[in-house]
């Protein structure tokens, strides 16, 4: 049997709608604690790179709102639980947490879903509109983004998710 990793996928409420309806989320890309994150973070146990990887994921969600403009101004992290065989490797820089995902992530391998509350909402839009910039390195911006990240993602089981939307 294939081993699982645990992988946490960037997404915002209408994908939240979207795995509803379809019983899948049809995501590419995700983060979760690969050789090289281990190997940048040798200190860290595994409870810390889990916390890099979904926080990295969290900042990610931030992008796809940047790009999504109508959804709710709210990050959305999914954890689930893959195939490790169904990632795909690809070479990546020290640290790094990406991992793309082969094929969609079935609703029954989601272990729970986090999303912001609504009271997160004008720092998690701040954040989304200025994400990009501090990417490149913008010490305003990423001031901005880390106001968002001061707020913890609360946490739903998956057969919440239709009370959730």
């Amino acid at each position: 049997m294939d081993q699982t990793v645990r992988v946490y996928v960037p997404a915002t409420v209408p994908l939240l709608g979207l795995l509803r309806e379809t019983g899948e989320l049809a995501a590419r890309h995700a983060h979760a604690v690969t050789p090289s994150l281990r190997e940048w973070y040798a200190e860290g146990d595994e409870e810390e790179l889990e916390y890099v990887a979904f926080t990295r994921a969290a900042q990610a969600a931030l992008q796809l709102l940047r790009h999504d403009p109508k959804a709710p101004r709210r990050r959305v992290v999914i954890s689930a639980d893959v195939p490790a065989g169904s990632l795909v490797r690809e070479e990546v820089e020290l640290g790094s947490s990406d991992v793309v995902l082969a094929q969609p992530v079935p609703l029954r391998a989601v272990a729970a879903i986090h999303v912001d509350s609504a009271s997160a909402g004008d720092d998690v839009a701040a954040a989304a509109d200025v994400v990009e910039e501090a990417l490149a390195g913008d010490p305003d911006a990423q001031f901005t983004v880390d106001s968002a990240e001061d707020h913890e993602l609360e946490w739903y089981a998956p057969d919440e998710l239709g009370d959730l939307l």
